[in-house]
């Protein structure tokens, strides 16, 4: 993308007596950010090895996880205030003159299953349009994350196919589901 993406000064979305809510990275995220790096499996399927646990900090300490090109932001619930995962983007470009960005969530599992992700994900994608000449967010999913699949249409995304042999994940090359949503689509919000 040719501009930086803002940084938030909330975006929020209420929901039975709670508020999803979209912030910045603060200090101590990074704890969190820590956990999804180095313990096997509470990412589910989107485990791929252990990462560098000094890494959230470098990036943080960069410019805040709000770069130009990439990005993540946090998912908050309240009024616990309580962060619930965090959401990221990543610019692309298709034929080197369309851009687009591709979205991703990871939720700690105690938060999971409760309509938190979908809606964190509508508003990331609400506030790239709003910010960003994009066309297009696009998001991929593993065949077996139903709950996830069930995320993104919820959130307003269509499903495209089936990327082959995508990913490469527990020791195999596996096929990918490819969502997108378009800045004309409908916001579900």
């Amino acid at each position: 993308m040719d501009e930086a993406v803002p940084a938030l000064a909330g975006i929020a979305h209420e929901t039975g007596g709670s508020t999803v809510r979209l912030r910045p990275v603060a200090d101590p995220d990074l704890a969190m950010f820590r956990r999804f790096l180095t313990e096997p499996g509470l990412v589910g399927l989107d485990w791929a090895g252990f990462r560098d646990p000094g890494a959230p900090a470098r990036r943080h300490a960069e410019d805040g996880h709000l770069g130009e090109r990439d990005g993540r932001l946090i998912v908050q619930v309240d009024p616990e205030e309580s962060a619930a995962g965090l959401v990221s983007y990543l610019s692309g470009s298709y034929g080197g003159r369309a851009p687009y960005w591709e979205i991703g969530i990871a939720l700690l599992p105690e938060w999971r299953g409760r309509g938190i992700g979908w809606r964190a994900q509508a508003l990331l994608c609400d506030y790239l349009f709003a910010h960003t000449p994009a066309q297009r967010i696009q998001a991929g999913t593993h065949a077996e994350n139903v709950a996830e699949q069930r995320s993104l249409e919820k959130a307003g995304f269509q499903l495209e196919g089936i990327v082959r042999a995508c990913e490469f994940r527990a020791g195999a090359w596996r096929d990918g589901w490819l969502y997108s949503r378009l800045r004309d689509d409908p916001s579900p919000l």
